[in-house]
Parts: structure tokens; C-alpha cells; sequence
């Protein structure tokens, strides 16, 4: 079964500085029917305007990941970590007892694009934690990448959660296919362009909640960026 919302029904909110959309209950924008799913709280899908951004902030027993999609982000922390995140690389912050942190746009004349999602941990009071890594666009097309894992494995980002984070990259010479496990719950994003999902038209910023399919495969006519996430 694949239920799919499209980006329109997202929550949404201009700041100026700041235009953004709320896949699920996020800020001032609340549905009972949308407060997230599975350890999947958040995808929030920024745009921020040059010299915008978000100054000095708290969080806690949160698992951050963050994925630009274009621009480029610029993270200071208070773990003493000051980074700049480019398209490819993916974040991982564990905010466990607590961090405070700030984003800015690094560019004074381009908007930076990102999604930031928040994974609830598999327990509170963690030792907070940073992890940045890149991962090369061959790695993804025509495949979906596994980009944050529990485990780290095949390079991923770690993330204290039952949960798998894959990105892939479609175009009309690079499909891609992905056998799903059984028993789990699985969203999908698209980050950007349009693709079909098992024949299913989507444009960037749809979703689709994936149930008791065993496969799944992904077409586009032009070019596509696609999250998928593996949930317990």
C-alpha cells in the first residue's frame, strides 16, 4: 500500500529570510493526523535567503540530520564544531542532554536549499555528538545510498535510532529499485524533481507512507533526488 501526500498539503510559512514547509506538525503549523511517523518526526524542507538564518538555538534527546540540496550551510555548535555542509554531505547531530547551535546561509548572494529532518532517539540523556560525511553523487545514482544507519555501516552516519536514511538520485537512464523489508514502515521523500514510485507520479516535495510492499521502483522522465527512510 503506498499513501502518498503531496507537497501542497504540507504546513507552510514565509519569514522573508526564511520560506519553508512542514512535512509534518512543526513551529505554528499543527495536524493531529500529522505529528510524524514511526521515530520519523520532522522533514522540513528551507530555503534560506542570503545572510539569513537561524541564530544560537537549544536542543535535546533529538537525532538532527541535515541534507543541502543546493548553497551551502554554514553550523557552529556549542561542541565546538564550525562547518560548513555543501550538497552530498549529510549531518548527524545527537543533541542527547543538550547542545546549542546555529545555521546561516554562507553565502552573501545565493539561497541555500536544505531539508533538515529530526529522528527521535531509541533513549534520552545521550552524550552529545557530531558527524559530518560525503558521500560522491556515483555513489547514488540509480540506487538509493544508505546515507545514516544505527550501525555506520557501509559509511554511514550513525544514528542513535532503528532507523535507515537511503538517497538516490533517478534519471531516465538510471532507475532504481529497492527491495523493502517486511514488517516496517517506510517513507519516502522527494527532494527534488519529479519521479514515479511503482507507477505513482510524484514531484518534489511529495511524500508516501510504504506498507506491506515488498519492492519498490523508481522512474524519472528528467532527473530526481529521492530520501527514503526504513523505520521500525
Amino acid at each position: 500500500m503506498i499513501n502518498i501526500r503531496k507537497a501542497h498539503e504540507r504546513g507552510h510559512a514565509d519569514h522573508g529570510w526564511l520560506n519553508t514547509w512542514h512535512t509534518f506538525s512543526f513551529a505554528d503549523y499543527h495536524d493531529p493526523e500529522q505529528m510524524g511517523y514511526s521515530s520519523l518526526r520532522v522533514i522540513n524542507d528551507d530555503r534560506v535567503a542570503a545572510g539569513g538564518g537561524f541564530p544560537t538555538h537549544p536542543h535535546r534527546d533529538m537525532e538532527i540530520v541535515t541534507y543541502v540540496l543546493s548553497g551551502a550551510l554554514e553550523h557552529q555548535d556549542s561542541m565546538g564544531n564550525g562547518t560548513v555542509i555543501r550538497p552530498g554531505e549529510v549531518q548527524r547531530m545527537s543533541a542527547g542532554t543538550g547542545i546549542r547551535h546555529s545555521e546561516f546561509n554562507a553565502s552573501a548572494s545565493e539561497e541555500v536549499h536544505l531539508l533538515q529532518i529530526w529522528i527521535m532517539p531509541d533513549r534520552s540523556g545521550l552524550t552529545p555528538s557530531y558527524e559530518q560525511k560525503f558521500f560522491d553523487a556515483a555513489e547514488k545514482l540509480g540506487r538509493l545510498r544508505l546515507v545514516a544507519s544505527p550501525d555506520g555501516r557501509e559509511g554511514s552516519v550513525t544514528i542513535h535510532q532503528d532507523a535507515k536514511l537511503y538517497a538516490g538520485l533517478i534519471d531516465p537512464e538510471h532507475p532504481a529499485e529497492h527491495n523493502l523489508p517486511p514488517g516496517r514502515h517506510v517513507y519516502l521523500h522527494v527532494a527534488r524533481g519529479a519521479a514515479s514510485l511503482n507507477g505513482e507520479a510524484l514531484k518534489a516535495g511529495d511524500g508516501a507512507r510504504i506498507e506491506s510492499e515488498s519492492k519498490i521502483r523508481l522512474e524519472s522522465n528528467s532527473s530526481a533526488e529521492i530520501l527514503l527512510f526504513d523505520l521500525a
